[in-house]
């Protein structure tokens, strides 16, 4: 039975294939900031020293926030794991993220797993580092740090070696991405089934909270322009940045506030259309209008009770159905330690 009306099947596999067989299906996303989120290594905004643009004029090497891949897919796959406990399709106690994994449901054969000696599988979502359209000296802020006490002050009230009333030293700086800043970024889906696509659509659409100390600030919210079926890769997130940088009048560019996000998708649209008109893929393109029907469809089913299960059932039993047949199950103990029968 197939759940989606607006896309013909002959884009879909009608189970997980074992071999890759060159159907992929990119979500064509742009991140945008809604709060000061940290993407950092070793106590640093990760950033990249890259050109601005495609165009002569523009490829003045700048600065650039960098989003990194797992930035993007560990949250997105998360927020798939939780759906599943809820609506009863996997259990915490059967598999557990980066501890335990039951192998054999759609987070773990979609997004793959390595578990020593036990097994792995392969991701079959494909996620790169996302730059940030404006340069990383107007896209950050830093932020002095320090901690209340209990009656609201900074003030110490009398600890060991402080005086009552002293401005406690407890002080820290901290860089944050601003609000409104935009990481476009794509988002592939290695030979996808129906049920696995829109599995990972509506992870994507559902994932607020990106970066470090998620439960306090991260908030990004992911705008999907489009989605391109092909039979290979397509560019990269930072040709695609740089091409919607090139497209923004420089006045824009150059002034203190942030960016329209009218204005941004817009140029987002007409870039990733000029840059896969360039492709050696064969490729059938849903963006703006013709993207709108299909987003609607997945919206139907995603916020319906009746329809968000019927596409995990369908997930999982094409997960559990893969993993039957091409997944070792873990030997126990003691069917490690038993010798085979010498013959007679």
């Amino acid at each position: 039975m197939t759940l989606l009306k607006s896309i013909e099947s002959k884009f879909f596999h009608s189970e997980i294939p074992y071999k890759p067989m060159g159907k992929y299906v990119h979500f064509l996303t742009v991140r945008v900031t809604e709060s000061y989120p940290l993407f950092q290594t070793d106590g640093e905004l990760n950033k990249a020293r890259v050109s601005a643009g495609l165009k002569n004029e523009n490829r003045t090497p700048i600065s650039r926030l960098a989003m990194f891949k797992r930035k993007q897919s560990t949250p997105e796959r998360l927020v798939g794991r939780e759906l599943l406990r809820n609506y009863g399709f996997m259990t915490a106690e059967e598999c557990e993220y980066n501890v335990k994994f039951a192998m054999n449901n759609p987070d773990c054969i979609i997004y793959g797993f390595a578990i020593g000696d036990s097994g792995s599988e392969k991701s079959k979502v494909v996620v790169d580092t996302a730059f940030s359209i404006t340069p990383f000296d107007e896209s950050h802020e830093t932020f002095t740090l320090n901690a209340p006490y209990e009656n609201g002050t900074m003030a110490s009230k009398g600890e060991v070696g402080s005086e009552v009333g002293k401005i406690t030293s407890r002080i820290n700086q901290q860089d944050h991405i601003r609000p409104q800043v935009f990481f476009p970024s794509i988002v592939t889906l290695k030979d996808p089934t129906e049920a696995g696509f829109l599995y990972v659509f509506n992870n994507i659409l559902r994932t607020r909270h990106y970066g470090a100390q998620t439960t306090r600030t991260g908030r990004v919210r992911n705008e999907l322009i489009g989605v391109v079926f092909a039979d290979g890769e397509i560019t990269s997130n930072l040709q695609w940045t740089q091409a919607i940088y090139d497209r923004i009048p420089t006045d824009i560019l150059q002034s203190i506030d942030p960016l329209s996000e009218d204005l941004v998708l817009e140029n987002a649209k007409e870039a990733i259309a000029e840059l896969l008109a360039d492709e050696f893929t064969v490729h059938h393109d849903f963006i703006g209008a013709n993207f709108d029907a299909l987003l609607n469809e997945v919206k139907v089913l995603t916020t319906s009770e009746e329809g968000i299960k019927a596409i995990l059932k369908k997930a999982d039993d094409e997960a559990k159905a893969y993993a039957a047949v091409h997944i070792a199950k873990p030997k126990k103990a003691d069917e490690k330690e038993k010798k085979p029968a010498k013959a007679k």
